[in-house]
């Protein structure tokens, strides 16, 4: 497992990676001018970030880079500026917030455009993943915090009876925008901390649907980071301090503080936590990148991005691939190592819904049997081309292989929406048994 501390800045400064144990500069990713929380890490494949083309935001971009290659790949131009972006645990889906408040989700290896929506009055801060990936919280400039199922999301039938309301909650506390947002494991019992410019961070509970503490600060907080144990969260502020915040504290006043990032007392931007070794990686207005044991109140090491204010910071995990025969044919059959295609601007009309449907896989030891690895019908179709192509007797089975699984995926996708039917029928028939009796 290869730990890297990945960092962007607002200024042309190319994306930086280190070795988190070393400090030793990895490979210096070039053309990155990104805004805060445009930086991601799309599963062990790649890195994406938004681009913003002018001053004045009104247009933007989505750049691709493998890990091994320092020069863009593949370069995206959605219909609107997207600022906040972020990807699933397995870098199969990406979602851009853009300025208008909507959200897009695509499917990363097709580029296809699965999903917008409406999502917040103004634009889309940060945007973030539940641990199971099976929910999305958004912050916004207009102070909210909204939380969306993706099941929900794409049930077609649910949207219709309840119009435009599609979020599962509205969090509408904070007086300014929202500046961070971080989730604990706890999935539906799960805790949602989220920072702004008000100088508040505010603890919410999902199974409760409300706001649980509020815990003021000195000044405004940058950026959050959450401790693995659950008990407490760092707040980065502007006033160059990381203070800490207990999460289940009876008192709304946090005081105490890692203090000053850097000598020359620059605002704290960002912060990352790595649970390998318990260490908090935080970036400030300076370009600097200290690396802190947030135990013992020391610096660790530093690191420096060189120019800009440095406004993203991602703790990455890899698998280092070895050079088997089994896991390079692996690494290729799932197109691990091509870089995608453009995302798509628009959401295809016409197509059939369940083509690009979400999966979500079942949890493990369940009965519900999983027919393929692969996330979308399109995504099968499209390399079951590519093999036709390429015309051997390997590519031949491959390709037998794959439509054998691409049969199998819509049985299951048939056999979960039969399912799904029969539950509604007994949910509705249980309603209207309740209601007459």
């Amino acid at each position: 497992m290869e730990i890297s501390v990945i960092a962007s800045s607002s200024i042309d400064g190319g994306i930086g990676s280190w070795d988190i144990k070393t400090g030793t500069e990895q490979l210096r990713f070039k053309q990155c001018a990104s805004p805060a929380h445009g930086l991601t890490a799309v599963g062990e494949k790649f890195l994406a970030a938004s681009q913003l083309r002018n001053a004045s935001g009104s247009s933007g971009s989505i750049f691709f880079w493998s890990w091994n290659k320092p020069q863009v790949e593949v370069k995206s131009f959605p219909v609107e500026s997207v600022k906040a972006l972020a990807a699933n645990s397995e870098g199969t889906y990406i979602v851009g917030g853009g300025a208008s408040g909507d959200i897009f989700l695509w499917e990363v290896a097709s580029g296809k455009l699965l999903k917008k929506w409406h999502a917040h009055y103004r634009s889309v801060t940060c945007l973030l993943f539940s641990g199971d990936d099976s929910l999305l919280v958004s912050g916004s400039e207009d102070g909210s915090v909204r939380v969306w199922s993706l099941l929900r999301l794409f049930d077609d039938l649910q949207r219709q009876q309840q119009g435009s309301t599609l979020y599962e909650h509205d969090f509408n506390e904070h007086t300014t925008s929202v500046t961070d947002i971080v989730i604990d494991y706890g999935g539906c019992n799960a805790f949602i901390v989220s920072a702004s410019g008000d100088g508040t961070c505010k603890v919410w509970s999902l199974s409760k649907g409300k706001l649980l503490r509020n815990i003021i600060f000195p000044a405004a907080i940058n950026a959050l980071a959450l401790d693995p144990g659950g008990s407490i969260f760092y707040a980065a502020s502007v006033d160059s301090k990381i203070y800490v915040g207990a999460m289940n504290s009876s008192s709304d006043y946090a005081t105490q503080s890692l203090g000053s990032v850097s000598e020359q007392g620059k605002a704290v931007t960002c912060l990352a936590y790595c649970a390998d070794g318990n260490l908090l990686i935080s970036g400030s207005e300076d370009g600097v990148i200290c690396v802190w044991d947030p135990k013992l109140r020391r610096l660790v090491r530093t690191f420096s991005h060189g120019k800009g204010p440095v406004n993203n910071i991602q703790v990455v995990r890899r698998t280092v691939v070895g050079n088997s025969n089994k896991a390079q044919s692996s690494w290729k059959r799932n197109g691990s190592s091509l870089p995608p295609p453009p995302l798509e601007k628009y959401e295809r009309s016409g197509d059939n819904t369940m083509d690009g449907i979400v999966i979500v896989d079942p949890p493990p030891l369940s009965d519900v049997p999983v027919y393929s690895s692969y996330h979308s019908a399109d995504l099968i179709n499209e390399q079951v081309r590519e093999l036709q192509q390429q015309g051997s007797a390997a590519t031949e089975i491959e390709m037998e292989r794959l439509k054998l699984e691409y049969k199998k995926s819509l049985q299951m996708n048939d056999q979960w929406q039969k399912n799904y039917e029969n539950l509604l029928q007994v949910v509705m028939e249980e309603e209207l048994n309740g209601s007459s009796s």
